[in-house]
């Protein structure tokens, strides 16, 4: 049913919807889960900027525990992204190790692992590529056979 309402100085609708497209998806493989996820990593912020001009010299270390794999991948790329925004770095080297634990309650997984990279310098050295505003769950995936892929939408 539509309704128009009564303020409306013309019959038009009062509003509509329309399509944004401000999302990239992308597709991460690994000879397995380890390396699926740090290439995650590497495609993010290839996403960001271009990782060939992106120095290993500063490390952070991450840890990230979830209750599925999906999850684990979610929050691990929303663990990079606060790094990225809060301490304003480009990463370019992974380092990710996952296992599956047993709680008291359900089997988890845990991530941990080193990242590396550098201060942003989009002056003089960093090419700005696009901004990731935000990690989503939209056709998140993490399948393994005889290697891995994950693959992941960014909202930019």
């Amino acid at each position: 049913m539509n309704r128009i309402n009564k303020k409306t100085t013309d019959f038009r609708k009062p509003y509509k919807f329309f399509d944004v497209t401000a999302d990239i998806g992308f597709l991460a493989y690994g000879n397995g889960l380890n390396e699926a996820f740090e290439n995650a990593g590497l495609a993010m912020f290839n996403i960001i900027s271009n990782t060939d001009n992106v120095e290993a010299i500063r490390e952070e270390n991450i840890e990230v525990l979830s209750e599925d794999l999906v999850s684990l991948l979610y929050d691990y790329l929303e663990e990079l992204l606060f790094l990225h925004n809060v301490e304003l770095l480009l990463f370019s080297d992974f380092n990710i190790n996952i296992e599956k634990i047993q709680t008291t309650s359900q089997n988890q997984y845990k991530l941990t692992g080193t990242v590396r990279g550098e201060e942003i310098n989009w002056d003089k050295k960093h090419m700005r590529g696009s901004e990731v505003k935000a990690i989503t769950f939209h056709m998140m995936e993490v399948k393994c056979d005889k290697f891995c892929k994950v693959r992941a939408i960014l909202d930019l």
